[in-house]
């Protein structure tokens, strides 16, 4: 395995709050938030900069039940570097020092890669994937030198690259648990495919139609207030909850590993991203799941 030594020194993950993972597409990413995942941390994939600035919040918050979280960021965010470089200056000054984890491949690696997933390079969507991955290399430099723990993936699988993660990062291995991913959309665009079970929660009070409300999201306390006022959410949540506790460790009894949650209102920005985070908030304190939320739609407006 070929990696960078700049910086080494690190300390291990039950010392760190936050870890921000990001770096090259195609360089393993979403393995890495797997690996995390699966080590019992809070988990988010492609979280944008801005976002990632509630998490100090959401840590400071007494009830919340989150001690540890990873969260990827990366150019599907769109204007990436100066927000996120920000917020990561702005949580530290705050006390919350986060963990950077920067990952890296050589350059016929990645292209390899897309080749044979036959995707397309988020910053060459219509141009020469090499293009793409040059251009992303140098916009990731900042960032890089100011990461405490690069990685490159050139010589790994995905699987050697979790269990990297596992022995340098977590130092331990949690199996025997059920991943849970909640996933929020909007339905105007279309609902996810992959869903074992999804919810559509469009009954709620909408925050769209509140001019102060409709540029924030569900992450927001007063979006929060807006969306569960009156009976309705707490008569959902009544309902809702204990048929969770009844199938989290029925799948769990049953071996499932992975189960995915898809909680859908119209634009995927409020009332999904409120109901959503009231699951993972009930759910964070059994030992026999591990709950990553992923917001699908939120930067779509």
């Amino acid at each position: 395995m070929s990696s960078s030594t700049e910086p080494t020194e690190v300390a291990i993950a039950k010392q760190v709050t936050l870890v921000v993972i990001t770096g090259h597409s195609g360089a393993g990413k979403s393995e890495a938030i797997a690996a995390f995942e699966d080590g019992g941390y809070f988990c988010v994939d492609n979280l944008p900069p801005r976002m990632i600035a509630g998490l100090g919040e959401l840590f400071r918050h007494e009830g919340s039940g989150v001690e540890r979280a990873a969260v990827v960021s990366d150019v599907r965010g769109g204007e990436y570097f100066a927000g996120l470089l920000q917020v990561l200056d702005d949580l530290e000054s705050e006390g919350l020092r986060p963990m950077v984890l920067f990952l890296e491949a050589d350059e016929e690696v990645l292209l390899d890669r897309y080749k044979e997933t036959r995707r397309r390079h988020p910053l060459a969507p219509e141009g020469r994937i090499v293009e793409g991955i040059r251009a992303e290399r140098e916009l990731l430099a900042p960032l890089r030198a100011r990461a405490d723990k690069v990685m490159n993936t050139s010589d790994l699988t995905g699987a050697e690259l979790r269990r990297q993660i596992t022995e340098e990062l977590l130092g331990q291995e949690e199996t025997g648990k059920l991943a849970l991913t909640l996933l929020t959309f909007g339905f105007k665009n279309g609902p996810p495919r992959d869903a074992d079970l999804t919810l559509d929660v469009r009954f709620l009070p909408n925050p769209h139609y509140v001019d102060d409300l409709r540029p924030k999201t569900g992450m927001d306390a007063e979006v929060r207030e807006y969306v569960e006022q009156g009976t309705q959410a707490g008569e959902f949540y009544g309902r809702l909850l204990p048929l969770l506790e009844f199938l989290v460790p029925a799948y769990v009894a049953e071996g499932k590993s992975h189960l995915t949650i898809a909680v859908g209102c119209t634009g995927g920005r409020h009332r999904s991203i409120t109901v959503a985070d009231r699951i993972r908030r009930d759910l964070a304190s059994r030992e026999d799941v591990i709950v990553r939320v992923k917001h699908r739609d939120a930067e779509l407006g």
